[in-house]
């Protein structure tokens, strides 16, 4: 448990100079961007003349120089203040907060689905290599993998939404539905099922064919030869000794996976109109609100070094080995 906290800590000191790092290059992509939100306001306006715009850019903020509206910026941020969103008229802080759940709620049971499924059908594949069940899945996966997740989307709505109406075509819940307490997650979780199934199905594929070639590597490790040699069963070598070492680079995958599905989430929340965290910041591009659209990539990096810290952690239960040459030093 000692180990587990001093890696913690090191990770979490070490995640300092990233979150500015990615704080003052957002800023900077955001001032090189052409037009701001005074721009796109007029623009929704039908036009506007000069006189208005210099009183909203004033009004905003935005005719202050970009080092000061940074300096301001960090230290909003140090008080953890995002700021204030010029599309919504809210602080970015409480938009923030009410759409992410939606996004969690969708980034994680299809986490959960492609790693444990995915895992599950590499044990199946692998614990064979080369026969006809590896063929077929292996081949399943590289074809769903090579499946854009929006053209998956829009399928599934077309036969499961449309044509079977098994399930709602878009939003998290029936709307003005009044329904409370686990009424109200059996709706949220009957229209999460699409976009859960067209997010996931992508990453599982992935984790399947990252388990399966892991699987394959072990069995000519040494230890394996060795058990088999002892006359353990087949079943217990598989899972016992093959999976379990194939397991560890999954969970490290599992990590860099996150900022890609958050990535992968704008698209699905846009297919199925989900009110989540990725739509927010599909919203804030065509505003060219540049203070929402930063809080959002905070947030973002904020999440990424969070999931990759919850996995080093659960790297080093299921490795001892990891974090011991951190002690020494």
């Amino acid at each position: 448990m000692h180990r587990a906290w001093t890696l913690m800590r090191r990770r979490l000191i070490g995640s300092i100079p990233v979150l500015l790092i990615v704080v003052m290059g957002t800023f900077l992509l955001m001032e090189m961007a052409p037009g701001d939100a005074v721009d796109a306001y007029l623009v929704s306006l039908g036009g506007g003349d000069a006189g208005l715009a210099a009183q909203l850019r004033q009004s905003y903020g935005l005719d202050q120089s970009a080092f000061s509206r940074l300096l301001f910026y960090l230290g909003s941020l140090a008080r953890f203040d995002l700021g204030w969103s010029l599309a919504f008229d809210r602080p970015i802080l409480g938009l923030i907060a009410e759409r992410l759940p939606n996004t969690l709620w969708l980034m994680g049971t299809a986490t959960a689905l492609a790693f444990m499924l995915g895992s599950a059908l590499g044990v199946v594949a692998g614990a064979r290599p080369g026969s006809l069940t590896d063929r077929l899945l292996s081949i399943g996966s590289l074809a769903l993998y090579a499946t854009p997740s929006f053209w998956l989307g829009l399928v599934l709505i077309l036969i499961f939404a449309v044509d079977l109406r098994w399930f709602p075509t878009a939003g998290i819940e029936t709307v003005a539905s009044g329904k409370v307490g686990m009424a109200r997650v059996f709706d949220v979780a009957w229209h999460l099922v699409l976009p859960v199934a067209s997010l996931g199905f992508i990453y599982l594929a992935l984790f399947l064919r990252m388990m399966r070639s892991g699987m394959a590597e072990v069995w000519r490790l040494d230890f394996v030869l060795a058990a088999r040699a002892r006359g353990i069963s087949r079943l217990r070598l598989v899972l016992r000794h093959v999976a379990r070492n194939a397991l560890l680079p999954l969970v490290t995958m599992l990590g860099l996976q996150a900022a890609t599905m958050l990535g992968g989430s704008v698209v699905v929340e846009s297919v199925f109109a989900v009110p989540g965290f990725g739509r927010l910041a599909h919203e804030a591009v065509a505003a060219r609100d540049a203070p929402l659209l930063t809080g959002i990539i905070v947030v973002s990096a904020v999440m990424v070094i969070a999931v990759n810290l919850l996995v080093d952690i659960a790297y080093g239960f299921l490795d001892p080995r990891v974090g011991r040459g951190e002690e020494v030093s």
